[in-house]
């Protein structure tokens, strides 16, 4: 790779989201336009960085050959428009392209209205999650749709009405006022919780781990958290990310194939990651303003602190699921207290907790269900029960690793 193609590839990671923000506000909110824009620039690094040099200020030169290619694609339309007289205006005030744009911080920064826009309660959750990692993760169409097991046909296409819905709705491109905030940024982390979820544990394919969502969401994690640092939940939801993702080298083993919790070798976790992440539930409990995913925090923080499994403190963990059924009940949340109350006070009281559960058709097909059943019937000795419940597990698997770990245990039995 050369040092043009380094730059570039650099420039892309560290200038994306920001210099694609900054234009979209500068647009009115036309955050298609923004993206197109941005995506000439950095096509137009490419084909000029290699012949002429990396400019001393890449971030300045992108910024200024975005705008000229959005002021190009809206004088193509033939009609004036605020935007294009907004943009024209900064061409002519503007200072040369090797000045970098000026840094921005708090709760009018472009980037925090960028995020917000792309996660407005008007899109679709799958439009929401698929749009925060294209324009505001910078991830390329190919690798969302990967991420998100689709084809890069569809995605394109969701993304194109996404894109299209904020500009027809005119979703105002705009940190929500204080009123509306706690609501709307609960939107936000849960969208990044669900793209840290897809990564955890990939929906389908051969491999568990999806580490470039896992990635994306702690840094975006890190983004909100930046803009909002007194936050309580933002800064729960960068905790657990942290706490969680510093297990992330021992879940697999050489052929890639899953490694319970109680298995792991805790010497590959990640000792700085546990320790940032320590630090940052500490900040968010020192706000005292308890919620959600700052008790997921607390559970992470038990397991990732643990020098080994037989010290997990199980109560307190269970506990932590009781006070988490309070604040966002869920049966989720009642299957992984279940799991806790069974290490806490054995097998039978986890399976009375699971036995509570009005099971529906779509709560059926949930393979964690079947396979927490299936391990905590294994522990009481129902090995006849288990297997049923590993069989039901194993049908709904649609991860290889997952399907594989899974019949290892019930060949066990």
């Amino acid at each position: 790779m050369t040092e043009a193609d380094e730059a570039v590839e650099r420039a892309y990671r560290e200038e994306w989201t920001t210099l694609l923000a900054t234009l979209a506000g500068q647009l009115g909110g036309d955050v298609g336009l923004a993206e197109e824009a941005v995506a000439d620039a950095f096509a137009a690094a490419v084909a000029e960085w290699p012949a002429r040099g990396v400019p001393a200020r890449p971030g300045g030169w992108l910024t200024t050959v975005a705008r000229r290619r959005a002021i190009d694609r809206l004088r193509r339309e033939a009609t004036r428009s605020a935007a294009l007289d907004r943009l024209e205006t900064l061409m002519r005030d503007d200072a040369p392209p090797e000045v970098e744009p000026p840094d921005r911080s708090g709760l009018d920064d472009d980037r925090l209205r960028l995020l917000f826009t792309c996660c407005h309660p008007a899109l679709a959750l799958e439009a929401r999650v698929a749009l925060t990692l294209r324009v505001v993760g910078g991830l390329e169409v190919a690798e969302v749709a990967r991420g998100l097991l689709t084809t890069e046909t569809t995605m394109y296409q969701r993304l194109v009405r996404a894109k299209k819905k904020i500009k027809s709705a005119r979703i105002p491109y705009r940190v929500p006022d204080a009123e509306e905030l706690p609501d709307r940024l609960h939107g936000v982390l849960h969208v990044l919780y669900l793209v840290y979820t897809e990564g955890h544990v990939a929906t389908q394919g051969d491999r568990l781990v999806r580490a470039d969502l896992c990635g994306e969401a702690v840094r975006l994690g890190r983004l909100v958290v930046a803009l909002l640092p007194v936050d309580p939940e933002a800064l729960g939801l960068l905790a657990l990310l942290l706490l969680t993702d510093a297990r992330r080298p021992a879940r697999t083993d050489a052929q890639g194939r899953p490694v319970s919790l109680e298995d792991q070798d805790r010497g590959r976790w990640d000792p700085d990651a546990i320790a940032e992440g320590t630090a940052v539930l500490d900040r968010a409990l020192a706000l005292r303003s308890p919620g959600p995913f700052q008790v997921q925090a607390a559970i992470a923080a038990l397991h990732a602190t643990a020098p080994h499994w037989d010290a997990t403190d199980w109560p307190q963990v269970a506990a932590l699921y009781g006070e988490l059924s309070r604040l966002a009940p869920s049966p989720v949340v009642t299957i992984n207290r279940a799991a806790a109350l069974a290490y806490a006070d054995g097998p039978h009281v986890g399976l009375a907790l699971l036995d509570t559960l009005e099971v529906d058709e779509r709560l059926d097909r949930y393979q964690p269900l079947h396979a927490t059943r299936a391990e905590l019937l294994r522990r009481a000795g129902d090995a006849d029960g288990a297997a049923r419940a590993y069989r039901r597990a194993i049908e709904l698997t649609r991860n290889d690793a997952e399907r594989a770990a899974l019949e290892g245990r019930s060949r066990l039995l």
